[in-house]
């Protein structure tokens, strides 16, 4: 009886999806949003600069201030849209947070099919919001 349980596992699994879902999706926009904000704090903090960094070759993104990581799975769309310069030179791929609370602002979208989350970082503030991005029905 056992063993026949253990077959039919064994051909079930396989065809369970591992697509992320729409919660992990809004997860994954919550967990970069809070990433931010505590970068900005630690700027303040601190009263340095710090800067959270952007791979989209390697989908991922990296707290300036601990390390911490955020790797986003190939299923979701990456995309980032960030100051050419800032703070009176070349920004590159980093959204960086100032002592006065400031930034360079930056949009970052995470998408996957119809549903998809903006994290957005207001450069005056330093802010960060998600807002959730769905697509009308074709």
């Amino acid at each position: 009886m056992l063993a026949i349980i253990a077959l039919l596992a064994s051909l079930v699994l396989p065809a369970i999806p591992r697509a992320t879902s729409r919660a992990r999706l809004e997860a994954y926009a919550l967990e970069t949003a809070a990433l931010l904000t505590a970068d900005r704090n630690a700027a303040i903090r601190r009263h340095t600069e710090v800067a959270t960094a952007l791979d989209a070759t390697e989908r991922t993104i990296r707290s300036g201030a601990s390390g911490e990581r955020i790797q986003l799975p190939r299923d979701v769309s990456f995309a980032a849209l960030l100051a050419q310069t800032c703070n009176g030179r070349h920004a590159g791929a980093t959204i960086d947070f100032f002592p006065s609370g400031m930034s360079c602002g930056g949009t970052i979208e995470l998408r996957r099919g119809n549903t998809g989350y903006q994290i957005r970082v207001n450069w005056l503030t330093g802010g960060t919001e998600v807002v959730s991005l769905v697509a009308a029905p074709k």
